[in-house]
């Protein structure tokens, strides 16, 4: 959404985008919005066109012809194969994608988190030198997982940011990370922390029919109390209830690196009757949320919806396939902002939340040192959103959200 009371505004430089082979998808999309916005916008005059000022700012193609080519030992390197001099580089990583593939000694190797963000590294070095600024966008936050030292662990998350940091780049842009407070780790240098909500509503409920959003229809549950403050900005915005279930786990025990839920307690008025959207950062495994699911449905439930940024289902979709078609599960929809199998997009219960065009948007206003006020709230693009969609149900309580 292009925010129009920024007017007459400059590029810092011309917008350049290297996009790695594992967002390439995204970043195609990325790069259609901004052509198409730059192309139309009231700022571009034709005296402009020809202005130093705004070389640079429209173009056919923002994409750069980047590689990261493997030797036979497994070694890489990374090349940009276009001048980058004097330009407003941003770095686009999809750390997930695991579809990707590499020799060593004849044998095929599937990408890990590990390779893809040495690929950055890679790519940074190549045009760092010579462009006039490094933006680093990767929407899911590399070892955002392990954000916080509780014993003798490492700290990964907060190493990767200050490596990146040493490397010289000037913003990060990362969504829904699982602790955004990681970013104490480089308090010099911008970071920036985007969230899907509006997204979800507007996807949500221009495919799920009868919908309504009061107290008496609909709740916003959180499965775990490290999601809680995200239930709460969504039910705060749209005025209804908000749950929490939290995890008894048995601390004696690890299992594939984390101590076993032993059950999950609610916390919360009835779900009798009601849709319920439990709102999370991420889909691993899968096990925890499909056992929130099953939880709500015995209380009463009447629809399960998920919505969770990034759906990773490490442990492939029939578990989400059966909780369907038991009726445990209704919908889960999550973002295009990470890698998703491609059989994930012919199930009946999915739906995808496109980011493409807020991506754009984002790009476009850190190009231009725009205010990034407008962009972070999104309180009024779901207020009208809602208004526009004509729900008799909709009860909007205005005073959650000035």
């Amino acid at each position: 959404m292009q925010n129009n009371d920024n007017q007459n505004r400059l590029p810092v430089a011309p917008l350049k985008i290297a996009a790695l082979e594992s967002c390439k998808d995204l970043a195609d999309k990325v790069n259609r919005h901004l052509v198409e916005m730059r192309s139309k916008s009231p700022e571009l005059t034709e005296e402009r066109k020809n202005s130093l000022h705004y070389r640079g700012y429209d173009a056919d193609s923002f994409l750069l012809d980047v590689h990261c080519s493997r030797f036979g030992t497994g070694e890489g390197k990374g090349q940009i194969n276009q001048s980058v001099r004097g330009s407003d580089l941003f770095v686009m990583v999809d750390v997930t994608n695991y579809s990707l593939t590499y020799k060593v000694d004849g044998h095929e190797n599937h990408m890990s988190p590990d390779d893809h963000f040495q690929d950055l590294k890679r790519i940074i070095s190549a045009g760092t030198a010579t462009a006039h600024r490094v933006n680093v966008i990767m929407p899911f936050l590399y070892e955002g997982r392990q954000h916080r030292r509780t014993k003798r662990e490492s700290l990964d998350c907060a190493y990767m940011l200050m490596e990146l940091e040493s490397m010289g780049i000037d913003n990060f842009i990362t969504f829904d990370a699982h602790d955004p407070r990681v970013q104490n780790a480089i308090p010099l240098t911008g970071f920036n922390n985007f969230m899907p909500t509006y997204q979800f509503l507007k996807t949500c409920f221009r495919n799920i029919p009868d919908m309504k959003i009061n107290k008496d229809s609909l709740m916003i549950i959180s499965p775990d109390e490290g999601a809680m403050d995200r239930a709460i900005y969504v039910a705060n915005i749209i005025g209804v209830d908000v749950g929490m279930f939290y995890k008894r786990r048995d601390y004696t025990k690890v299992v594939n690196g984390r101590n076993p839920i032993v059950a999950h307690e609610f916390l919360g008025s009835s779900v009798q009757g009601k849709d319920v959207m439990i709102v999370d950062d991420m889909i691993s495994s899968g096990e925890s949320m499909l056992d929130t699911a099953k939880a709500l449905k015995s209380r009463g439930a009447r629809r399960v919806i998920i919505c969770s940024t990034f759906g990773l289902f490490t442990n492939g979709l029939d578990q989400f396939r059966n909780s369907h078609r038991t009726g445990m599960i209704d919908y889960v929809c999550t973002t295009n902002l990470n890698y998703r199998r491609p059989e994930l997009m012919d199930e009946p219960w999915y739906l995808e939340a496109d980011m493409s065009s807020y991506l754009a948007y984002i790009i476009d206003s850190i190009n231009c040192d725009a205010p990034m006020g407008d962009t972070l709230n999104s309180s009024l693009k779901i207020r009208e959103f809602l208004d526009n969609l004509g729900n008799d149900g909709y009860e909007y309580f205005g005073s959650l959200v000035d």
